[in-house]
């Protein structure tokens, strides 16, 4: 297993983390960790690109454990009211059609789209505005909302890019 899959694997391990922490009450360690889990996503992706250690595994997990992060802290927001509902439920439903298509691509043997400035940009404002969430900021919930349109707007455009690639290559089923 090469470093970046190594790090990617942690985020695997820091959502029990992120979970122990806010069940604990202690909202801005519980912060930490998702901030944690995001440094490592941002270290794996650049070390992966600059050292050219990019897999196929790799480009599998990697938004698998984002997604999972995620959903994750969605639901512990959801659970203790800091968002509403039908807030949760979008974001549920698109990282989880998201995680279900990408499973189903790989076992199809397709390839999958590597992330693009659309979807880092709609990490990186996702990281704000759960940050806003956190810390109690006013507008939290409004930026919270733009963030999850623009994020069905980059499932699109993935959407758009995946069919594009995989249009272009046979697929080849994996046993």
């Amino acid at each position: 297993m090469n470093l970046p899959n190594l790090l990617t694997s942690l985020r695997f391990v820091m959502i029990p983390i992120y979970i122990a922490v806010f069940a604990s009450g202690h909202m801005i360690p519980a912060f930490f960790v998702v901030v944690a889990a995001g440094i490592t996503d941002v270290l794996d992706g650049y070390i992966a690109r600059r050292t050219g250690q990019i897999t196929q595994l790799g480009s599998m997990l990697d938004p698998l454990a984002d997604k999972l992060m995620l959903i994750t802290v969605f639901v512990s927001l959801l659970v203790t009211k800091h968002i509403p509902l039908l807030a949760a439920l979008a974001m549920f439903v698109r990282d989880v059609l998201m995680i279900v298509a990408g499973i189903l691509a790989h076992i199809r043997g397709m390839k999958t789209v590597p992330a693009n400035w659309m979807g880092k940009l709609t990490t990186v404002l996702m990281y704000v505005a759960i940050m806003m969430i956190f810390f109690g900021l006013s507008y939290a919930i409004t930026l919270l909302w733009v963030v999850i349109v623009f994020s069905f707007v980059t499932l699109l455009v993935y959407i758009g890019q995946f069919r594009k690639l995989n249009m272009a290559t046979p697929v080849k089923k994996v046993n």
